[in-house]
Order: structure tokens, then sequence, then C-alpha cells
């Protein structure tokens, strides 16, 4: 009877570690599979890189360079800047991509309505408040 017992707990050992083995087997195989697809794929964010939010690059044309300023802040473009300013009716000139007198003088008035520093300076805290009219109102 002892025999008998003992063999089945050799078996019953043997099954338990079988399985287990198995069950590794697999998180091995899910995980080589997944590290597979993943190749070609940008490395994920790090602390170091500065939050993006889709508003700050939406509107920016893949071929275009994306600039960031020493705080971290997306600068938007020339063309962003003076498309929200005619969206929100401080500018009226051509968009051009160029910022001259009609920009800065949009932009200073801008800031003024919003209660920024009117320095004529497109910053994080002016921007912030611009980039909602980057995309023109639809009529409705």
């Amino acid at each position: 009877m002892k025999k008998i017992t003992l063999i089945v707990f050799i078996l019953f050992a043997f099954g338990i570690i079988s399985i287990a083995g198995c069950q590794k087997a697999e998180k091995q195989t899910v995980l080589n599979e997944t590290m597979e697809s993943m190749e070609g794929v940008p490395p994920s964010i790090t602390e170091e890189t500065p939050p993006v939010s889709l508003n700050e690059v939406s509107a920016v044309a893949p071929t275009e360079k994306i600039q960031v300023s020493a705080q971290g802040f997306v600068m938007p473009t020339p063309e962003q800047i003076q498309t929200a300013l005619k969206n929100a009716g401080f500018y009226t000139g051509t968009i051009d991509g160029k910022i001259g007198p009609k920009s800065k003088k949009a932009i200073k008035d801008f800031q003024s309505a919003n209660g920024l520093v009117a320095d004529g300076k497109v910053g994080k805290k002016t921007w912030a408040k611009l980039q909602a009219f980057l995309v023109a109102p639809t009529n409705q």
C-alpha cells in the first residue's frame, strides 16, 4: 500500500511540475511574440520627454520640423500662429508664414484682450489660449 501511495504521489508531483513548466513556456512564447511585433516601434516616452498634447501639434504637417523650446514647450509655426489669430478675428493679413508687423500687432491685441502680457511673442501662456482658435469655427 505504501508503494502505491508513493507512486501516486510521484506521478502527482510530476504532473504539477509539468503543468508549471508548460505555463512558463507559454509566457515566454507570448513575450517573444510581443517583442517581435514591436520591432520598428519607437521607444516609449521617458520621464525626460516633456508632455505634448495633440492640440499642440495637430496642425503641423508631417514634413515640417517641430521646434521645442528649452523649457520643453512645443513652439507653434508662424502659419499656425497666423491661422489661429485669423480665426480668432485678430489678423486680417495673408497667412504667409512670416511674423511681420501685422502679425505682431495681432499677437499684442490678442494678448491684451486675453489678460496676457502684450509683448508680441507667442510663448507658452499665449499659445495655451491661442491654440483653441487653430481650427476654424464651423458655421452651423
